[in-house]
């Protein structure tokens, strides 16, 4: 009856990775993986900051108007 099923594919190459590989690669490869992961959330995290908060600026007739700190340095 010909061939072997994806189940017997996917355990020839396991036993080939482990023999032939070691398990200690395979570990490693496995931690690399996490840490890119964690590395990602972390980037992730990061883009999140928002901008701070406008800040409220009095001007010479006393009304007060909100200007951001860029527009505040410029006058």
């Amino acid at each position: 009856m010909g061939g072997l099923s994806i189940w017997h594919w996917i355990i020839v190459i396991l036993i080939a990775l482990i023999l032939f590989g070691g398990g200690g690669k395979i570990s490693n490869i496995m931690g690399d993986f996490a840490k890119g992961i964690k590395a990602f959330k972390k980037g992730l995290k990061d883009e999140e900051v928002e901008p701070p908060a406008p800040t409220a600026q009095k001007t010479i007739d006393g009304a007060s108007q909100t200007k951001d700190k860029d527009e505040a340095t410029r006058v």
